[in-house]
């Protein structure tokens, strides 16, 4: 069973069957008069409202007024500067953090996400965070958690981790087979059976 034409495809539900890509939602959703700006995850939810409302656009949540007018492209950091609801880890922030951390720094996502929900905590507080997050690799057991939307890194991940023989050429291979078959809400994920697909 090979994927519908999106023109052939009725409910939301039927279109949540199948793995698509961004640029391709984003056809759809021009071809919808729908806007395309967003992760893709809104996208997919815009498709599918549109499709189950006779083309309506999805009510979108209204965003959180941003109160901080401090700016981080600008302004001198410091290890007591207080991170705003406004933070942006731009040239100037990444500049700061690899100062004080050295080349190692990374703005990893773990890290980003800490900071982006701790306003009104230092810099200071970031640094000894970004240590604490980075002390995690040296447990053997440690995986850093993939984002939902990142399906091929979570499927290279597991296939590799039961697959030991194989690479990641084999893992890709895998995944463009699995990606055309029906899913389940839209998500392609490693399943053992995998491995019968060719």
């Amino acid at each position: 069973m090979s994927r519908p034409r999106f023109e052939d495809i009725k409910t939301g539900n039927e279109f949540n069957q199948w793995y698509w890509l961004k640029d391709e939602m984003i056809t759809i959703c021009k071809l919808l008069e729908l806007p395309i700006k967003g992760r893709k995850f809104d996208l997919r939810d815009r498709i599918m409202y549109a499709l189950d409302n006779d083309g309506k656009l999805k009510p979108e949540p209204k965003k959180r007024s941003i109160q901080s007018k401090f700016n981080w492209a600008k302004s001198q950091l410091s290890l007591e500067t207080l991170i705003t609801d406004n933070v942006s880890f731009g040239p100037n922030f990444r500049r700061f953090m690899k100062n004080q951390i050295g080349n190692k720094f990374s703005c990893h996502s773990d890290f980003m996400d800490w900071v982006k929900s701790n306003a009104g905590k230092s810099l200071s507080d970031a640094v000894d965070k970004w240590n604490e997050l980075e002390r995690r690799k040296e447990d053997p057991n440690f995986k850093r958690t993939i984002a939902d939307n990142n399906m091929l890194a979570q499927y290279t991940r597991d296939f590799l981790e039961d697959n030991k023989n194989k690479t990641l050429k084999d893992a890709k291979k895998y995944w463009n087979l699995k990606k055309q078959l029906p899913t389940k809400n839209g998500f392609v994920r490693y399943e053992s059976s995998d491995l019968k697909l060719e």
